[in-house]
């Protein structure tokens, strides 16, 4: 995701600085350029040799430093750079920053810097709370500065409260949505359906499938990556969801279709690809249904057709995407699904074929819309999430 991208790593003087090495190695696995700038005070807890082995690149320190390449070092790095983050930040960076001090090699090629700049605070939480710490965040965010809210919890002075760097895994997060693609879907909100549907029986038992959600959550991942504002409608399932991402929790189907309905109108953007049960129990015990003698019959009764009351309201700057899960006559029928729901799309894929369907970290989908149908190979979720994706983007004729 970041092949290409110059990411600027600004150390300060805190205890959380040794987590650090761990985003670095993160950053180069995602083939990153990465260059690490310490104050010295940060030296004193990670040795800049651990850098340079992590990144291949010269951890700088010192301002003045002749032992390098012939340029003015700073100022080439400012201008190769495509983010500057600078974790942990500690209260004198941050007042420095804030008031334009330039002293030393991160205060300077921060300064010189037009890329956009993340601050992620660590410090004691008397010193985070501390009104002039404040003043300077809120100063830093007017700058254009991201600011990263600090976690909660046992600091390393004994302290408990706001004040702890987030891990690393999160750091990497903020700065894949920076930078990580273009944001091309910046503007639009994007409505995504997850998962399987739960229909109550009795207090202890369900009607349901195998859908995971791995699809849907791949899509709500990649379109906020690519600048969208994502709402994810989500049935019950066993995954995170993505950051920066508002996530609906529901069970039936027909709290997803309320779930759905709610939002329909404000999205420029709706993929199904959840699983929503067809059926439901018509009634639902209130006490847990005893075994007895014999077989039990449970009558059924249809739920609401989500993807058909979207199609039905349809507005002309709307595209609409359903899934469709065959075990036979695939194309022809996800192809009468399409027109029968008047929607944009249908991604068509088979449970029968190998590396598609339900569980897996793959799928093999044909994407058929009002223009044809293009077959895809195999391929991981997020890839085909950003098939999907484009294929919105040309619908909505953003690219």
């Amino acid at each position: 995701m970041l092949e290409g991208k110059c990411i600027v790593l600004g150390v300060t003087g805190s205890i959380a600085a040794y987590k650090i090495a761990n985003l670095a190695s993160m950053l180069k696995k995602q083939h990153a350029d990465v260059e690490v700038i310490m104050t010295k005070n940060a030296t004193n807890f990670i040795n800049p040799i651990t850098f340079e082995t992590l990144t291949g690149n010269k951890c700088l320190v010192d301002t003045f430093d002749r032992n390098f390449s012939f340029s003015v070092e700073h100022i080439a790095i400012a201008k190769k750079a495509d983010l500057f983050l600078v974790a942990p930040a500690s209260a004198n960076v941050i007042a420095k920053m804030a008031h334009g001090i330039a002293d030393d090699m991160l205060t300077t090629t921060i300064l010189a810097c037009k890329c956009p700049k993340i601050i992620s605070p660590a410090m004691n939480t008397g010193m985070f709370e501390n009104q002039i710490v404040q003043d300077n965040l809120k100063t830093l965010k007017k700058y254009g500065m991201q600011v990263i809210e600090p976690a909660s919890g046992y600091l390393a002075c004994g302290d408990s409260g706001a004040g702890k760097m987030p891990e690393p895994e999160v750091l990497l997060q903020y700065i894949l949505r920076e930078v990580a693609y273009e944001k091309d879907l910046a503007g639009k909100h994007l409505l995504v359906t997850a998962g399987p549907t739960r229909e109550a029986i009795d207090p202890v038992r369900f009607i349901s499938n195998h859908s995971t959600g791995r699809m849907g959550y791949a899509i709500a991942k990649m379109a906020m990556l690519r600048g969208a504002d994502v709402t994810l409608v989500s049935g019950p399932v066993a995954l995170e969801p993505p950051m920066f991402v508002k996530t609906v929790a529901v069970e039936s189907a027909q709290e997803m279709y309320e779930a759905v309905m709610a939002e329909a109108d404000d999205a420029d953007i709706i993929i199904k690809s959840a699983a929503v049960a067809d059926y439901a129990p018509a009634e639902v015990s209130q006490e847990k249904i005893k075994k007895a003698q014999g077989n039990a019959v449970i009558p059924l009764v249809r739920t609401k057709d989500i993807l058909a009351a979207l199609g039905e309201k349809k507005r002309e700057d709307q595209f609409i995407c359903g899934f469709a899960m065959e075990t036979e006559h695939l194309l022809e029928n996800a192809k009468a699904k399409r027109e029968k729901k008047k929607v944009d799309m249908i991604v068509a894929n088979s449970i029968r074929q190998s590396g598609a369907g339900f569980g897996g970290d793959t799928n093999v989908a044909t994407l058929i819309t009002g223009e044809g149908m293009r077959s895809l190979p195999l391929m991981s979720k997020e890839a085909l999430a950003m098939e999907i994706l484009d294929e919105a983007a040309r619908g909505l004729h953003l690219r």
